[in-house]
């Protein structure tokens, strides 16, 4: 019978090989178990040469090789530590500076990018930067202020003059004229500073050799009854031959609506720029590139979380974030001073977070009451 054959012939592998490979089941098993006996040599040899090999290579090699670099785990953070505690407050401190503002490129670009087009084909032009309190608007056109005096010198056209005032600093709204004018040599003194300046730029013999960046902090203090110096400092960019460039720095919206309709009729209205409040994802970011270059975890996720979502939906103000950390970071400083010496702190919690936010956001009728 067909089946007794079949059959016949699969007993006869041990003894005889086939030359090649069969269709039928039996001959499929009876080849797998000829692999595996043949394989159990060679398993031993290759593991003999594995060892060897881990022997004579480098095992941060082969780790990195297969599995990429390891990440790098931070150092605890020791509040005990005098100088790790100071270097943290002065990383969440106001008047700190960081290198970059974070999450602030777009209206970065916009103003270098209208600075630099002014500055190539040398004319004049002015922007009004707005935005509540605490967006990052002073900070982010120091750093375009910067940038630009690099791009001039790599460019190598004239090294641009810049004038950075705040208002919050004259005595007097028209002293901003003798601020500007202290940049200018060869003016003749008998006229006022607003009249000289109208001559420097108004007169092509008369032409400055750099192009002027003057940027104006806190312009709603030169607000007046007759408005007349915001008109006037505004004008300076209008009259013939002028190589100045103005920015406009204020919390008002619509001062430029409000206070200066005239510039709208004279179609040299400037443009207007919004820095809008941070919301929690900006806050909690920003929070987190200032204290990146200690090396350590300050605040556990939760509790900068929880900041960032309150200051966000009260205002968006980042100093107010600033403020806050700050002072959750001398709540723990305070309960290590009253706390044994054996107990252990590494981050600032969320209740010690809570309390800061519950501080800063009473109401003052509270502490008078």
């Amino acid at each position: 019978m067909p089946t007794l054959r079949s059959a016949s012939s699969g007993l006869q592998l041990p003894n005889k090989r086939p030359k090649s490979d069969s269709t039928t089941p039996s001959k499929k098993r009876s080849s797998s178990r000829f692999k595996e006996t043949k394989a159990t040599p060679q398993s031993d040899d290759a593991i003999g040469k594995i060892a060897q090999c881990k022997v004579i290579s480098s095992p941060t090699t082969s780790r990195k090789r297969l599995y990429g670099d390891e990440p790098v785990q931070k150092v605890k953070w020791n509040p005990k530590d005098p100088a790790q505690m100071k270097a943290v407050k002065e990383a969440l401190h106001v008047a700190t500076v960081p290198s970059n503002v974070a999450c602030r490129d777009t209206e970065q670009n916009i103003i270098f990018d209208f600075c630099k087009e002014c500055f190539k084909k040398e004319r004049s032009g002015s922007l009004y930067v707005c935005g509540c309190p605490g967006t990052g608007k002073t900070l982010s056109l120091q750093i375009v202020k910067s940038k630009l005096l690099t791009w001039s010198k790599e460019v190598g056209h004239d090294i641009l003059d810049a004038v950075s005032i705040n208002c919050t600093s004259l005595a007097d709204t028209s002293e901003i004229f003798s601020k500007i004018l202290e940049n200018f040599e060869g003016t003749c003194n008998p006229c006022s500073p607003l009249q000289q300046l109208q001559c420097i730029f108004s007169k092509r013999q008369s032409l400055p050799p750099k192009m002027t960046l003057i940027i104006v902090d806190e312009m709603d203090y030169l607000i007046t009854r007759d408005r007349s110096v915001l008109h006037d400092l505004f004008m300076l960019t209008t009259v013939p031959f002028s190589r100045c460039i103005l920015i406009g720095i204020a919390n008002a919206i619509d001062l430029a609506d409000r206070f200066l309709p005239k510039l709208a009729s004279l179609n040299c209205k400037p443009p207007v720029i919004t820095f809008r409040a941070y919301s929690k994802d900006q806050i909690y970011e920003i929070i987190q590139e200032r204290l990146k270059g200690l090396g350590y975890d300050v605040f556990d996720s939760l509790s900068l979380e929880f900041c960032a979502r309150k200051v966000a939906a009260a205002s968006g103000d980042m100093r107010k974030v600033l403020a806050v950390c700050r002072r959750a970071v001398e709540l723990l400083e305070a309960e290590i001073r009253d706390s044994c010496e054996l107990q252990e702190f590494h981050t600032v919690t969320f209740d010690l977070m809570d309390k800061a936010l519950s501080k800063a956001f009473k109401p003052k009728n509270v502490d008078t009451i």
